[in-house]
């Protein structure tokens, strides 16, 4: 595999295991700084941990580890589930990602910067995504008031979908 396959590692500053990964020349992008964030903490930065991070950055939200294993291993071949789950633990940690838990089947992580916000049902665990809320608002007047840096939040209202409403209780 080279550096190719991992569309923000396209100049080499190292080689890990024979695998080519590093960003020195190119300007500093949020994937840049994901990977910036693992190497100031004190982690080294493997081909495996840049799959799962190139995963959560380019492939959107709500995944599952399932699903990151599956897109990470297009990238990275080589790559394990229990490397995705201890992964995905350390990028939560380092406030990389956050773990989303609605429904039964597990959590799914999303991106932990920015807000996001969801309808969820109750009764048969639909999640609805929305972009317009006016918590953006709230969070200006609250940062303002109380001089508090907010960097993300997360907005859930719980009831019943439509489908859900015309059943029978």
């Amino acid at each position: 595999m080279d550096a190719s396959n991992l569309p923000f590692l396209s100049t080499a500053f190292s080689c890990v295991w024979g695998y080519t990964v590093g960003m020195h020349d190119q300007p500093m992008g949020e994937e840049n700084r994901l990977v910036q964030t693992l190497r100031d903490a004190g982690y080294k930065i493997t081909p495996a941990r840049v799959a799962v991070l190139d995963v959560v950055q380019q492939e959107g939200e709500h995944l599952h580890p399932a699903e990151i294993l599956d897109a990470a291993r297009a990238r990275y071949p080589a790559l394990g589930r229990a490397t995705v789950y201890r992964t995905l633990e350390l990028l939560t940690q380092l406030g990389v990602v956050r773990p989303i838990y609605v429904g039964e089947e597990g959590p799914t992580y999303i991106r932990s910067s920015g807000g996001h916000h969801h309808l969820v049902c109750s009764r048969c665990g639909m999640v609805q995504d929305f972009d317009n809320c006016s918590a953006d608002e709230m969070a200006q007047e609250l940062q303002r008031r109380y001089h508090f840096q907010i960097n993300s939040h997360l907005l859930e209202f719980y009831g019943l979908c439509e489908v859900c409403q015309d059943l029978p209780t």
